[in-house]
């Protein structure tokens, strides 16, 4: 049974933190779905990964190429993960069930803590996983480096 890692962004952008998070995801051996809620925000982000530094490369392709199964990471807006994820990153309030929770490794869900909309949002995802049984961890970045602030 999986668990539900809360990100709330306030020091790091989002892609700065996505891959850190996408290099300790493979370095598990897991396999990673990253999951949004538009197409263009997902091309956004598939550019800026292949922008990283060249010791930090990820790779990665987004959903529709000819090789969505073979993908480390695969970039998408559904809940379709054709590289049998063990990992699901949810970006842009991006959804996700307490059935995927528990049948995966690790959920990871990233908000933007300066957007009200997001951080509720983020709550409500806490409440309604928690709720259904699920593995809940909540990590801040105020004081300048990860810290874990909640667990349920």
């Amino acid at each position: 049974m999986g668990a539900a890692f809360f990100y709330h962004l306030t020091q790091r952008s989002l892609e700065d933190t996505l891959p850190m998070l996408l290099g300790k995801a493979l370095g598990a051996g897991w396999k990673v779905a990253v999951r949004g809620t538009d197409p263009g925000r997902m091309d956004w982000l598939d550019q800026r990964l292949w922008l990283g530094r060249e010791d930090d490369f990820l790779p990665h392709g987004q959903i529709g190429g000819p090789h969505d199964a073979l993908q480390p990471v695969l970039l998408t807006c559904g809940p379709e993960a054709p590289n049998a994820a063990n990992c699901v990153m949810t970006v842009d309030g991006a959804g996700i069930t307490a059935d995927e929770v528990k049948a995966l490794d690790r959920v990871c869900i990233l908000f933007d803590g300066y957007d009200q909309e997001a951080v509720q949002n983020a709550r409500v995802q806490w409440k309604e996983l928690t709720g259904a049984g699920c593995s809940a961890q909540y990590w801040s970045e105020e004081s300048g480096r990860w810290e874990k602030k909640a667990e349920s």
